[in-house]
């Protein structure tokens, strides 16, 4: 998941994004001039405000620390800002290693996968955005594109040299590159009065437990129950999931929402039924080629009836690439429109320029049909499911 958008991060916002979770958890969100849609909010987790991917395709992270954040918070912690350039870094020396141990034959790149955050704090701790804002370019919007082609460049570099021999100096020479453009980690630091080191940061103040956690996706190529590797070129730690059936996929979320777990979330974007302008993704009634061009046009003017999403459907998008692993986001609550039918509301990374301030609103159709996984606790997976898993 590697997708961004060229926006500039408004400091300003964050009274009005504030006031707009207030307005959320008070049950109405106002109607969107833009559409025809009016939507009442049923539940909403206390989470933590939007930011601003910029020009990276660091998604995975920016989603995956704010499901890690507003953990905190449902296990009774504060709030805290996480750096999501900490766990970039981390995961650029990780993939680096990788990289060379298979001669290159391994996606390098900015993006990732929902399960790399967690990894990474088990491994080398957390550090809070105060600390740790990697911004090291000096610009107000993020943007990764020279540090990828210097880092790839290296690594290749380091794969074919002339001397047939690997010395003991390249993993030093390549993390100093990506600390001169990320900033260097503090061994130790102070935040709110203590000294931590980022593993003391991770255990004593995030008090997060990577093993609790679960990804899920579903095909019919693999027995459902089970454990698997998404084949996607973004997972490149190799994390499973486990299958389930299409009709589970909404049960799992709906539970975890309704009993105070957000959810993490890794879908396809690039469909024109997803509307970042619009802050909508739904399924049309029928395929979007058939429709007219009238249709088209009026598709977010109102509330409409989706197509039916079969398990045929979802491995057929999958294995033709008509459902690619495009972006990571926040799932945080259930709302409904004017005609009851639900949607997932979802916390974006693209700034607060869209008529929901950040947000959208996805329906559950285009969810079973357009998720590629989706990782949360497992203590808010149904009991039935979680006996059938073992969990």
């Amino acid at each position: 998941m590697q997708n961004s958008q060229f926006t500039t991060f408004g400091v300003s916002r964050i009274l009005i994004m504030s006031l707009l979770i207030i307005a959320m958890t008070q049950g109405v969100f106002a109607q969107d001039k833009a559409t025809g849609f009016e939507f009442t909010t049923i539940k909403n987790i206390e989470h933590t405000g939007i930011k601003n991917q910029g020009r990276t395709g660091t998604c995975w992270s920016f989603s995956g620390n704010s499901f890690l954040e507003t953990e905190m918070k449902r296990m009774g912690r504060p709030f805290v800002d996480l750096s999501e350039m900490f766990t970039v870094r981390n995961t650029y020396l990780e993939k680096g290693d990788r990289y060379v141990r298979m001669h290159g034959a391994l996606n390098f790149g900015q993006g990732g996968a929902l399960p790399d955050a967690l990894a990474m704090i088990k491994k080398y701790g957390a550090l809070p955005e105060e600390i740790y804002p990697g911004d090291i370019y000096g610009e107000k919007l993020r943007k990764h594109g020279e540090m990828e082609s210097v880092l790839k460049g290296m690594l290749d570099a380091v794969i074919s040299n002339k001397d047939k021999h690997l010395s003991n100096k390249w993993k030093l020479a390549y993390q100093r590159v990506v600390d001169t453009y990320l900033g260097e980690v503090p061994q130790r630091f102070e935040y709110k009065g203590k000294s931590y080191t980022p593993k003391t940061f991770a255990s004593e103040v995030l008090g997060i437990h990577p093993d609790d956690y679960v990804q899920f996706s579903s095909t019919s190529r693999v027995p459902f129950h089970t454990s698997y590797v998404i084949l996607v070129p973004d997972n490149w730690l190799m994390a499973t999931s486990y299958n389930i059936p299409v009709k589970e996929m909404t049960q799992i979320v709906d539970h975890a929402l309704k009993n105070g777990f957000s959810v993490a979330w890794a879908t396809d974007v690039s469909e024109p039924y997803f509307s970042w302008k619009k802050g909508m993704a739904i399924l049309p009634p029928k395929p979007w080629a058939e429709m007219s061009k009238e249709a088209r046009k009026a598709f977010f003017d109102t509330p409409r009836p989706e197509m039916t999403v079969t398990q045929q459907m979802r491995d057929e998008a999958y294995d033709n690439y008509l459902t690619t692993d495009d972006h990571g986001m926040h799932i945080v609550g259930i709302a409904k429109d004017q005609t009851g039918k639900e949607y997932y509301i979802v916390k974006n990374s693209w700034d607060v320029n869209n008529p929901y301030e950040g947000y959208l609103y996805v329906s559950k159709a285009y969810f079973r049909l357009k998720t590629t996984a989706f990782m949360l606790n497992k203590g808010g997976v149904p009991n039935p499911i979680r006996k059938e898993l073992g969990l």
